[in-house]
């Protein structure tokens, strides 16, 4: 595959697993804080992280597809 678009599926991953970092820290942080349900924040970060791990499968050599 080409060397690119590896990096840029490279850089996806990498940031879908700063989102997932970013969306624990923000639950952990309303746990304790004492909330009963997970923050706002939370989900979008998770929604976000979602969708950058999505297009980093689509860019991935598994994908089934030539480019």
């Amino acid at each position: 595959m080409d060397t690119q678009i590896d990096a840029v599926r490279e850089r996806l991953e990498a940031l879908a697993e700063e989102l997932g970092e970013l969306a624990f820290v923000r639950l952990r942080d309303a746990a304790e804080a004492g909330a009963t349900k997970s923050p706002e924040i939370e989900r979008r970060l998770t929604r976000a992280r979602r969708a950058v791990e999505k297009a980093a499968h689509l860019l991935g050599d598994d994908a089934g597809i030539d480019i």
